[in-house]
């Protein structure tokens, strides 16, 4: 069963990325750009080598989900992203409330992928 899940997985992110150059396909969530940091949540990030990491994790999970989902669904995930970064910015530069932020935002993503890789056909 796991097996059977990774590869969906699998199937699923080599077709996000395949359709993620069709840039109609994909909503726009640009990761965070360090060079450009300016809130201390930000900044947090940027010298936190976890958060940087939860960071890259959640574009890619939301690229690749964005990719995959119809147009109404993908306007959810989206306006869902926009409340989850006013969320991120209230945690200031507290790690522990980052920490948290990303890991709840991560999972909301993660379940997002595996319930659409559960109904596959692909």
């Amino acid at each position: 069963m796991k097996h059977r899940l990774c590869k969906r997985l699998g199937i699923l992110i080599a077709l996000a990325f395949s359709l993620s150059a069709r840039s109609s396909l994909a909503a726009s969530y640009a990761p965070l750009d360090c060079a450009k940091a300016s809130t201390a949540a930000d900044k947090t990030i940027c010298k936190t080598y976890a958060l940087g990491q939860d960071e890259a994790r959640l574009a890619t999970l939301f690229e690749v989900l964005t990719s995959l989902v119809a147009m109404g669904q993908r306007g959810d995930i989206v306006d869902k992203q926009q409340q989850w970064l006013s969320t991120r910015e209230a945690c200031g530069s507290n790690l522990s409330c980052l920490s948290h932020a990303y890991q709840s935002r991560i999972d909301e993503l993660s379940q997002a992928l595996d319930t659409l890789a559960k109904r596959g056909p692909f």
